[in-house]
């Protein structure tokens, strides 16, 4: 009899945690509705060979459409696109500099490129911050011992910088990844699922994230969407390490993101 009871009580725990996983699921599904937009338009493109533009000016113009529709619809604010703006720029700096270094390449042909980078490509930084944007509305996020911005904007700038010096001087990626640990320690990202609070240490978050756009990114280079120099004769997974490159991308973003936020909260 005792056994039995101990099964009627589990047993409702389990449900509950089963249907907030699934609610937290569909949150994290609504939030990444720009990135899998892009993912299913290179995967149709590369399928389907659409007439008048060359591939990358059909993803563009997608890109675009999507998010004149996000903002139309309401589904991303005024705000949220001004922020995203800036991470395509953000972003297309970055792609130019790399394609320009022989990091990867844009093979395909395009009307719309800047030095061999076609226009689209920087959608695919600001899906990710849409992702954060959309996310951090969704779930309610709050930050907990956050650090102060005088610690903040210089670790993000020097994160971002590192992309392009290290070209030329030292790597000192894994010293800026041992800094976030230390600045971000005591910090925690609280959210909210269905009404109910949990929270996770953000460095967490950044590697999850981070793993996650790097599946992102094979998915990206199987369709097609760029291409590493290992990648010219057949597609191969993308190296392992680049985690640690799109964590610290994460990072550089989330940093920007919760920055903007909160200087926002003390203007209203």
């Amino acid at each position: 009899m005792q056994v039995i009871r101990e099964k009627e009580y589990v047993e409702p725990q389990l449900v509950r945690m089963g249907k907030q996983l699934v609610r937290f699921g569909w949150e994290q599904a609504l939030s990444c509705l720009f990135p899998v937009v892009i993912f299913a338009s290179l995967a149709i493109t590369q399928w389907i060979s659409l007439p008048w533009l060359p591939r990358y000016d059909w993803l563009l113009l997608i890109c675009l459409l999507m998010q004149w529709w996000m903002v139309r619809s309401g589904l991303e604010t005024r705000d949220e696109l001004k922020v995203i703006t800036l991470f395509h720029l953000i972003g297309l700096t970055l792609e130019i500099f790399k394609v320009h270094m022989g990091s990867w390449s844009y093979p395909e042909e395009g009307y719309v490129k800047i030095f061999d980078v076609p226009l689209y490509s920087g959608f695919m930084y600001a899906s990710v911050a849409s992702y954060l944007c959309q996310a951090w509305r969704r779930l309610h996020v709050d930050l907990i011992n956050w650090p102060p911005f005088i610690l903040v904007v210089p670790l993000a700038a020097a994160i971002y910088l590192n992309f392009f010096t290290h070209h030329y001087w030292v790597d000192v990626r894994w010293w800026l990844s041992a800094l976030v640990i230390i600045v971000f320690w005591r910090s925690w990202v609280r959210y909210n699922v269905n009404g109910t609070s949990y929270r996770m240490p953000i460095a967490l978050s950044f590697v999850l994230i981070g793993f996650f756009i790097w599946i992102a990114e094979n998915i990206a280079t199987f369709f097609g969407a760029w291409e590493y120099p290992n990648q010219t004769e057949a597609w191969s997974l993308v190296h392992l390490g680049k985690v640690s490159s799109w964590l610290l991308l994460v990072i550089v973003s989330f940093l920007i993101v919760a920055t903007l936020k909160q200087v926002k909260q003390k203007i209203q």
